[in-house]
């Protein structure tokens, strides 16, 4: 690999007398992206999404409970009724999503570290998956939630009651007698929230290492050591 490749991808090397000079500048960028990969992963233990689906029978209402890797709550009950509209059970929806969602959040992590490491434009491709998962996330909900709605078992002892219907992944929704309530949880804002300080992060990065940038592509095109 060429020099003027390496410089492309890692950036410019910064000199002792630049961090002594403007130390916080270099630092600030990566004290950023370590936040923004310490809340993604602490996003983890927190619930992302619930529901709480009231019916006549449950005056208190069914909550259902959704982390990045399990469902929690009145997952069973919830079931119950859904089998006789025809609905899937919750637990089929999203398998894999679940499955690998640890691993992913893990592999973003190491993304984010790797950003930070990069003194080149190249940071915001290695930080694009974090800053896409909570959106991501919404949009997969809807999706499975369209899906299970959508295809409902004609054969079920109600489903002559109930019509194909797609719950909302945000707000409320009605679908014959039952209201369902949905909203994000902490795990989702934690997420958002690792999101917007990687792109704080990713400013300060700009604001560090472009003016280097520019200023050795100068002194490669004049031919300047």
């Amino acid at each position: 690999m060429s020099r003027s490749t390496l410089l492309s991808l890692l950036g410019p090397r910064v000199s002792d007398d630049e961090l002594l000079a403007r130390g916080f500048r270099y630092l600030a960028p990566t004290v950023t992206l370590a936040i923004a990969r310490v809340l993604l992963v602490i996003s983890i233990f927190f619930p992302y999404w619930s529901m709480l689906l009231e019916a006549p029978q449950y005056p208190d209402g069914l909550e259902v409970i959704a982390y990045v890797n399990t469902l929690a709550g009145d997952v069973q009950e919830v079931d119950g009724l859904n089998h006789y509209i025809g609905m899937r059970p919750l637990g089929e929806a999203a398998s894999f999503e679940r499955a690998s969602s640890v691993w992913m959040i893990v592999a973003m992590f190491l993304l984010i570290e790797g950003a930070a490491s990069v003194r080149s434009k190249w940071a915001v491709l290695l930080v694009l998956p974090a800053l896409l998962f909570p959106l991501g996330f919404i949009v997969d909900l809807q999706f499975w939630l369209y899906h299970f709605g959508q295809n409902l078992d004609p054969h079920a002892p109600l489903s002559a009651s109930v019509k194909p219907f797609t719950a909302p992944a945000i707000g409320i929704g009605e679908i014959g007698q039952f209201r369902t309530i949905a909203r994000l949880e902490t795990g989702w804002w934690l997420a958002a929230g690792s999101s917007v300080i990687t792109i704080v992060g990713l400013l300060l990065h700009r604001r560090a290492y472009k003016p280097l940038h520019d200023l050795a592509a100068r002194r490669t095109t004049t031919g300047v050591a």
